[in-house]
């Protein structure tokens, strides 16, 4: 895993396809966008997604829905991520996600959390938003 600051975007990038599957398993992506794989994370709400045609997408880590797919590309220049050992390991989290009327400025609404604790805040985010918008649909 690879993450730092590229102008003003902070990015975690799996370097290997061994560490994107098991990112993509470790927060169950296949329950709500299967096919996808994860390659990395942007600005910490975002996941980078790669299809099998090697194509692009980001999509909000919560909710991970098909209709939030949206298309991405790289920055055209090299990518150089300038560390920062402030954020090293630790993903920035709502703790009520922006879906669920959660403030993203309130501090009191913002924590540092580990990888494990971000995966496995993702997955139950995402069967809650899936439960309520089945009981919706």
């Amino acid at each position: 895993m690879k993450e730092g600051w590229h102008n003003d975007d902070y990015f975690i990038l799996f370097e290997t396809q061994e560490e994107a599957k098991l990112a993509t398993a470790r927060y169950e992506l296949a329950n709500s966008l299967p096919g996808f794989v994860i390659i990395g994370l942007l600005g910490w709400d975002d996941f980078i997604l790669s299809d099998a045609n090697s194509n692009y997408y980001t999509v909000p880590t919560v909710p991970s829905d098909k209709e939030e797919i949206r298309s991405f590309v790289f920055p055209a220049e090299t990518m150089k991520l300038e560390s920062d050992t402030r954020f090293s390991n630790k993903i920035k989290w709502y703790i009520k996600p922006i879906i669920f009327d959660g403030s993203p400025t309130e501090k009191e609404n913002m924590v540092w959390i580990t990888h494990e604790q971000h995966a496995e805040a993702v997955r139950f985010w995402n069967t809650t938003y899936r439960e309520i918008k089945n009981k919706t649909a």
